[in-house]
């Protein structure tokens, strides 16, 4: 398959420009936490940041929505699944809808992480499905893109991202696009301790906002948040943000010791 061609990228948007996209710092527990640990990491959390101008998200095993939900009132915190169903109901053993998260008190849900992409194999036209389900249930989807160690490798980084974004949003209306979080997360850089330069991240959220350009009304692409997930720590989150074009970050294992995580917060 041939590589796509990189196109001319726009310039980096004034400091002014990233000052009106809100800096977003996102948690991803996976398949970690009891319901018992889950509140108590809140309550923990809270007290090391009792505000916060940056969004905060967190996004917890179904288990602990709930809960977590009413441990949350009062803080600067918000709810995200970490994954839905394309459908809003029926028989899916084990599944569990976009209405559903909304109901455990969800603003956010994760959609097509690399790892529903290569453990659970569900491809592009299926994450599209998702997307738009989680959109006409209200939710904030955290749309997750990236390449693989061998896709960079064969310089094919461009082509993965334009592949993954124009079938992801395949039919997704250009203000529904505007509600979006894109993340950025290189497969090759994920729990394996590795992480993009703050240079490497920094280009391919510059194409991801073009390629966005591309897709919604002139100058909105500007607006849209664009989040770098990979090994993101406390020691290299300070230089990730000082990118112009990456706006917050998706966090893994790193989230899930309430201290590392508030530092990562206050970074």
């Amino acid at each position: 398959m041939p590589h796509a061609r990189p196109r001319p990228l726009y310039g980096c948007p004034t400091v002014k420009g990233k000052s009106m996209r809100n800096i977003i710092i996102a948690a991803n527990w996976k398949m970690h936490k009891t319901v018992p640990e889950s509140v108590e990491f809140i309550k923990t959390l809270h007290g090391k940041v009792p505000s916060t101008a940056r969004t905060v998200i967190v996004a917890a095993p179904f288990t602990a929505l709930y809960r977590l939900s009413q441990a949350m009132k009062g803080t600067p915190f918000s709810l995200a699944g970490q994954n839905l169903h394309e459908e809003e109901q029926g028989a899916y053993t084990g599944e569990i809808a976009a209405g559903m998260l909304v109901d455990a008190g969800c603003r956010h849900v994760i959609v097509g992480h690399s790892e529903r992409r290569h453990l659970f194999n569900e491809p592009d036209e299926r994450i599209n499905k998702k997307i738009v389900a989680a959109l006409r249930a209200g939710l904030t989807p955290i749309f997750c893109i990236g390449e693989t160690l061998s896709e960079r490798d064969s310089g094919n980084t461009f082509h993965v991202i334009d592949k993954q974004i124009n079938k992801g949003l395949n039919n997704v209306a250009a203000d529904d696009i505007g509600r979006l979080i894109i993340a950025y997360e290189p497969v090759w850089a994920i729990g394996t301790g590795k992480t993009a330069t703050r240079t490497q991240a920094e280009k391919v959220h510059r194409y991801i906002r073009e390629t966005i350009g591309e897709k919604t009304a002139a100058g909105s692409h500007e607006d849209i948040a664009i989040i770098y997930g990979g090994s993101v720590t406390a020691g290299n989150v300070t230089g990730l943000l000082e990118e112009p074009n990456i706006d917050g970050v998706l966090v893994g294992g790193a989230s899930l010791d309430a201290g590392t995580f508030a530092e990562i917060i206050n970074g």
